[in-house]
């Protein structure tokens, strides 16, 4: 399981990386493994407006639909839209499938550092 120290994390498994005023949002290694196969995803648009620890999106695998929250209040800026034709990108390289970027950040969660995520996610699994 990859943990990259470069991004900030949530305890909902999503990963940021944070850039002024811009976040770029994606699931964790460990999220994408624990849904399995993901074969669907739905996005917001550019444009909208999201806020933090509500859900903008969802993901569906062979498990379960599972919904994904926004770790920071902002706009929508750009959507990564290889996602809607190959979601499958989310399982091989969960780091590299970003999901969207959010400028005119606001607020955001609590972030863990990647030893902190790891400690979690850990703590989660006894």
């Amino acid at each position: 399981m990859e943990f990259r120290t470069d991004l900030s994390y949530t305890k909902t498994h999503e990963w940021v990386l944070l850039e002024g005023d811009t976040a770029t949002i994606g699931i964790t290694d460990y999220a994408q493994d624990a849904l399995g196969d993901i074969v669907f995803i739905n996005l917001p648009e550019e444009g909208d407006q999201v806020e933090m620890d509500t859900v903008f999106a969802d993901v569906e695998s062979v498990k379960a639909v599972s919904d994904i929250y926004s770790p920071v209040t902002g706009t929508v800026c750009e959507i990564n839209e290889e996602l809607m034709d190959s979601p499958e990108k989310i399982n091989e390289s969960a780091y590299d499938a970003w999901f969207i970027k959010v400028e005119g950040v606001t607020e955001h969660s609590d972030f863990m550092t990647a030893e902190e995520y790891e400690a979690f996610v850990e703590s989660e699994q006894e």
